[in-house]
């Protein structure tokens, strides 16, 4: 492919949106153009780093739109590809879980994931997969550590999303049915699965311990989620656990911060103007300087418009480093992240109005439209 010169853009690079050029050629950014470059006019358009978004499970839409639509999840992974690409998003990271709610989120399906993702050609676009694992599974704690390492996944979140509280109580957890239909088991089956579990939870600090160890020994990522106490966090970085998904307070948060740990909120939260049940606040924990990186989430646009929404705050380059170089830089990919000599070519294209125009990952054009395609036509 010819090198690109994108020229007369306003470029977000060393802390400032400044006017000047970038050239891309062979998945890379470079110093200085060469004489064959291709010189496209950006002129009244702004060029950024790509979006790394570090949790999301959006994806499931497209792999499978309604309970069992989806058989091809190649074909879902295409369609998951092409809306990252339309909102900016270079590097994604998919967060799949591995849950007692079966279906889509059941073990089998991870796996089918994992194999999918293996063989999937995002065409630049850097798809990766992080396991979310249910604690109190612990008849799957063998097959979760062989999963990781056969399919040499990076990045696991703990989470416990068992309504501890309806089932110490003999209560029946809100949306039973629902849940039971998608997990394909009769209600009755699934409150017992449930309640089988909790009855294990004494059991479940011990095997995390070792659990983590065996992953913590392979450099695998770890985070939790939903931590409500600093004493929650403590316990979780004993083990290794140094990554805060989505803290439910700002102390958790605060805690995580001055331990070092890198705390991840949902830019949904942000676009809202709050968390949907009454959690914390991002916004709020932004502002105060309590999260490393913004993550998509359940809805990928939210990233780049909770970005600009915070720009007038806290500054263009300090928001736009929180869907950007920041995740790039917790999930140890310091290949990307910044427009600077050297990195993947992983950039967006934005109109005055903040919308998306062209995205670049590894230097390849991923989507365009509008007046920015224009501009590559003429």
């Amino acid at each position: 492919m010819r090198p690109l010169l994108l020229s007369g853009a306003e470029v977000l690079r060393d802390g400032r949106l400044a006017p000047g050029d970038l050239c891309v050629a062979d998945g890379m950014i470079l110093a200085e153009a060469p004489g064959d470059a291709r010189c496209v006019d950006l002129t009244g358009f702004r060029v950024l780093p790509g979006i790394v978004d570090a949790h999301g499970d959006g994806f499931e839409r497209h792999l499978a739109p309604r309970r069992g639509a989806m058989t091809d999840l190649g074909a879902g992974l295409a369609a998951a590809e092409a809306d990252f690409a339309a909102n900016g998003v270079t590097t994604a990271v998919l967060a799949q879980f591995w849950s007692w709610e079966g279906g889509m989120r059941g073990p089998d399906f991870a796996r089918r994931l994992l194999a999918a993702l293996e063989t999937f050609d995002g065409g630049g676009t850097d798809l990766r997969a992080q396991l979310r694992f249910e604690t109190h599974l612990l008849d799957d704690y063998a097959a979760l550590d062989a999963a990781v390492a056969a399919h040499r996944v990076r990045y696991v979140v703990f989470n416990d999303h068992l309504p501890h509280d309806r089932l110490a109580e003999g209560r029946k957890p809100p949306r039973l049915a629902g849940q039971a239909l998608k997990s394909g088991r009769s209600p009755e089956a699934h409150l017992a699965l449930m309640q089988r579990l909790h009855a294990r939870g004494p059991e479940v600090p011990a095997a995390l311990d070792v659990l983590a160890a065996r992953l913590s020994a392979r450099d695998v990522l770890m985070g939790s989620h939903d931590d409500r106490t600093p004493g929650d966090r403590a316990a979780w970085r004993a083990r290794g656990v140094r990554i805060a998904e989505f803290p439910e307070t700002r102390e958790a948060a605060a805690a995580a911060v001055a331990a070092g740990d890198p705390v991840v909120m949902g830019a949904p939260n942000i676009v809202r103007g709050g968390s949907h049940d009454g959690k914390v606040a991002a916004e709020e924990l932004v502002e105060q300087g309590l999260v490393t990186a913004l993550a998509s989430d359940y809805h990928v646009p939210s990233l780049r418009a909770a970005a600009l929404r915070l720009a007038p705050r806290l500054g263009l380059a300090a928001a736009w480093a929180l869907i950007s170089e920041r995740p790039a830089a917790m999930l140890g990919l310091a290949d990307r992240g910044r427009l600077e000599p050297g990195l993947r070519a992983d950039l967006l294209v934005l109109d005055a109005s903040g919308r998306v125009g062209a995205t670049f990952a590894a230097g390849v054009p991923r989507y365009m439209a509008g007046a920015v395609a224009a501009r590559f036509l003429d």
